[in-house]
């Protein structure tokens, strides 16, 4: 079991878990993104079509910890793109798919990253594995995925843009907005003088080190940066860091247990997405217990 740090501990991990990974894991995260790039782009199959090929998650949303950074790349078929056919009567059906069905896609992304990295681990549902090279690289999910359109006249241009994968052994579509959750972090983070992704950081290594004591379960970290961003802005900005981060957790337990329906409300950073619902990978007993564990191993009180 974690034991509560002093404050003096405390103050010197929150100065060390507020600042970005360094220059050389940088480095080494930005030649994992860089040799994707290469593999999809030398692949005679994808030459030609409109294909987007960029990181995702808490690397390029700054939010990712030192240590623990893992590379997340989409490979995203943008034309054709996949929708719910909701809206045909009114647009007309989309256009149809042609050669490239979810298997040809995976089939080719898995043969674009064999002949970049050799051996590929293929068997997960969802994405890719290339294991990491020590000293040069760290691991990386690939996924390969479709341009996701919704259309919404009350957004401006009038449709949502995400992406879309299915799963290998169960067929059930996974749909994503890492653009919108990428501009929603960055807005959110002006608004509050940086706080917002800097207590992201803090809870992620919070749970690194609650996980590794055994007094949580092992979460994705992103479940971290869901928590933080139902923070309303304001909270972020009393007081000195320290405050912000104790502000930040307390409010975030208190929409969990003190609250009516306030877990429900609860959204994504990509603002469309709930956080809790059936197709995730955590609870909302999850979340109270990693937010309890925090505010106890900050010895913040809860």
């Amino acid at each position: 079991m974690a034991r509560q740090l002093t404050y003096a501990e405390r103050l010197e991990l929150i100065s060390k878990w507020k600042n970005l990974p360094g220059p050389s894991e940088r480095l080494r995260l930005e030649r994992a993104e860089h040799m994707v790039r290469r593999a999809i782009s030398l692949h005679e199959p994808f030459r030609g079509l409109d294909i987007t090929v960029a990181p995702k998650g808490s690397y390029p949303n700054k939010t990712n910890v030192r240590g623990d950074s893992d590379v997340d790349i989409m490979v995203r078929l943008n034309a054709p793109f996949h929708s719910d056919g909701l809206a045909g009567w009114w647009f007309g059906p989309p256009q149809p798919p042609g050669p490239w069905t979810k298997d040809k896609l995976r089939e080719e992304v898995h043969s674009a990253l064999t002949n970049q990295f050799g051996w590929v681990d293929a068997n997960h549902n969802l994405a890719f594995y290339v294991p990491e090279v020590r000293g040069s690289r760290p691991s990386i999910d690939v996924v390969p995925c479709f341009k996701w359109v919704v259309y919404d006249f009350s957004v401006p241009g009038g449709r949502l843009e995400g992406s879309v994968v299915y799963g290998r052994h169960d067929g059930k579509r996974v749909i994503n907005w890492p653009e919108l959750q990428l501009a929603n972090g960055r807005a959110k983070n002006d608004k509050t003088n940086l706080r917002y992704k800097f207590v992201v950081r803090v809870l992620k290594s919070v749970e690194n080190d609650l996980a590794e004591a055994g007094v949580v379960e092992a979460l994705p970290s992103y479940f971290s940066e869901c928590l933080i961003y139902n923070v309303p802005n304001h909270v972020f900005l009393a007081g000195d860091f320290d405050d912000a981060v104790r502000a930040s957790l307390q409010e975030v337990y208190r929409q969990l247990t003190e609250t009516w329906f306030g877990s429900l409300r609860m959204l994504e950073p990509n603002g469309i997405k709930k956080v809790f619902g059936e197709r995730q990978k955590w609870t909302e007993k999850h979340a109270r217990e990693l937010i309890k564990g925090a505010l106890n191993y900050l010895n913040y009180g809860v």
